[in-house]
């Protein structure tokens, strides 16, 4: 019932649904070769994949916090970090992600799709998307990058933040062994976020060229698939 295992059942939950919404479709893809989707079903596996996405870079934020509070006010941690408060950093973070990704969903649904209806992709990713568009996509792509860069920038400054601090107190302990103790305890997150936004950061800031296209896809099954299959790995083992 500890805060931190708290956590970790929302994040578990997010990365059930997370898979569900993209494996079962890409393995029809694969092994049974219907490689068809409706306008309506590309843009719900959209919005869950971008909505859950967004919930995971918060969550993992709210985690980090969580970690730096238990080591660098270790006293205190009781008193700051609460059931309530942990629920309500929890519950926002759902919220928020799943209204900001429907502004994004719904400027998507207006689009005018025509001429090619192939998405190059393995599942309905935003760019594959508006590249089959004949509209004016640019206030579309402004307000989904807009919306994109604050739910994953700004957790990750406060997930760095967080670890400066969490690096200093732990720096300054004199011992060792509690050193090595202290490290542990965020040891697991701090390896979950590296792959997590490791991944993010080699699929996003590649360059949209078409000698990318293959890297951006293979780069997108690991932290669509590969990650949430390492995490119950990472926790389960340092448990």
């Amino acid at each position: 019932h500890s805060p931190m295992y708290f956590l970790l059942v929302n994040l578990s939950f997010l990365e059930i649904w997370y898979t569900s919404n993209i494996v079962p479709k890409m393995l029809l893809i694969i092994i049974a070769e219907q490689k068809t989707i409706s306008v309506a079903g590309c843009l719900t596996q959209f919005y869950f994949f971008g909505s859950l996405a967004a919930t995971e870079c918060l969550l993992l934020a709210v985690m980090s916090y969580d970690r730096y509070l238990a080591i660098c006010q270790p006293l205190r941690y009781p008193m700051l970090m609460t059931g309530h408060l942990c629920i309500g950093l929890a519950a926002s973070s759902w919220l928020c992600c799943f209204l900001l990704t429907a502004i994004t969903m719904a400027l998507l649904s207006r689009l005018t799709f025509c001429g090619p209806n192939e998405i190059d992709h393995f599942f309905c990713d935003f760019t594959p998307l508006v590249h089959l568009s004949c509209m004016d996509t640019s206030l579309t792509e402004t307000i989904s990058y807009a919306t994109s860069s604050a739910v994953t920038l700004i957790p990750f400054i406060l997930i760095t933040a967080s670890y400066s601090c969490i690096l200093a107190a732990i720096l300054r302990i004199p011992s060792g062994t509690g050193r090595q103790k202290a490290f542990s305890t965020c040891s697991s997150h701090l390896t979950m976020v590296t792959v997590f936004y490791g991944t993010l950061i080699a699929t996003y800031l590649v360059p949209s060229a078409n000698s990318s296209r293959l890297w951006h896809k293979g780069s997108s099954l690991l932290y669509t698939i590969l990650t949430p299959m390492f995490n119950p790995l990472i926790y389960s083992l340092r448990n």
